[in-house]
């Protein structure tokens, strides 16, 4: 008898936001760090900047989770075509929706230009959702 885990596809999740330079990157940085190799995680942005938002690399950092050699990408249909789990976080109407994929939009407040209390606490928001989702996809 095949064990389960075998035959069973790894879940793909896409975390996207607008600059995917600071919600969906921790929001990846979280995944992978808490799953490991059990999840395939992407992240992607509508319109992404040109680098990581330095504050959410430090936030991260206290964690123990490296976000310094991240870099924004742009948001494609196959990237959200071979994702089973779309993830959204303020990027509206930029997302392409495809049937039969699990969507989900987390309101959080976006870190850009914000104290750093603000993005620990967007960070620890974020934690305890991708512990959750987590928790689901196990």
């Amino acid at each position: 008898m095949s064990d389960a885990s075998t035959t069973t596809p790894k879940p793909a999740v896409l975390f996207v936001c607008v600059h995917n330079a600071g919600r969906s990157q921790m929001a990846a940085g979280y995944l992978r760090d808490l799953a490991g190799d059990r999840i395939d995680v992407f992240s992607a942005g509508s319109e992404p900047g040109d680098a990581v938002n330095p504050a959410a690399v430090a936030v991260m950092a206290e964690e123990g989770i490296d976000l310094a050699g991240a870099t924004p990408r742009i948001l494609t249909t196959d990237a959200v075509r071979q994702a089973d789990v779309v993830i959204t976080m303020g990027c509206g109407d930029a997302c392409p929706i495809f049937p039969g994929k699990r969507y989900e939009d987390w309101e959080l407040t976006d870190p850009a230009g914000q104290p750093i209390e603000v993005v620990r606490t967007v960070r620890d928001d974020i934690k305890r959702r991708v512990q959750a989702l987590v928790a689901e996809l196990s």
